[in-house]
């Protein structure tokens, strides 16, 4: 007998859970339904502008960029601290030798070449950077429809007349003139024998 008070309390049980499901999911069902199109129109804090740009929360990770200084240079000296400790090998930096006013040899950031699609957002690069040059962005609209779009060059700004230029190339010296070829010295004549009497 109590088995079957059992059965009827957990039946009971189960049909009362399955209409207080139903009724969240009726309710949901008569809701109207509001379709945004993004990214034309995106809902903010100031819905007349219909542009207006939304942003992540402050620490959000989006896309390693440059730090760059009032007078459009950066910070970065070329040392591949960051490349070295990237896990996967987003970050390639190639160098330059230039020379200095002074005459020494200095090594120089040629291209910084960051690849967004396979960057795991560790920020090891960011905190292993001895001068602060680098840093992650917080818009998180970095969609595209091609994988070649996500490398991207970071030091797009062109180089400051003040910084030091790579020396030309210097030219081949020009080979001289060839001399006219002397003409062998010819055997002394000798002088014909006399003959004793």
């Amino acid at each position: 007998m109590g088995s079957v008070k059992e059965y009827f309390s957990s039946l009971g049980t189960g049909i009362s859970s399955l209409i207080k499901g139903m009724g969240v999911t009726g309710k949901e069902f008569f809701t109207p339904k509001v379709t945004e199109s993004y990214p034309d129109s995106r809902k903010g804090a100031d819905p007349s502008e219909p542009r207006y740009q939304q942003y992540a929360a402050p620490r959000f990770r989006a896309k390693l960029q440059f730090i760059y200084l009032p007078d459009g240079r950066n910070r970065c000296t070329a040392c591949g601290t960051c490349q070295r400790n990237c896990p996967n090998g987003t970050i390639t930096i190639t160098t330059k030798m230039v020379d200095l006013p002074d005459g020494k040899k200095k090594r120089k950031l040629d291209k910084y070449m960051y690849d967004l699609g396979s960057c795991t957002f560790c920020e090891l690069c960011v905190t292993t950077c001895p001068f602060d040059a680098i840093e992650f962005s917080n818009d998180f609209e970095q969609a595209v429809f091609t994988r070649e779009k996500l490398v991207q060059q970071l030091n797009y700004l062109p180089e400051q007349p003040g910084d030091p230029a790579p020396k030309a190339p210097a030219a081949a010296p020009k080979a001289a003139p060839a001399a006219p070829k002397a003409e062998a010295p010819s055997a002394p004549a000798t002088e014909p024998e006399k003959k004793e009497n």
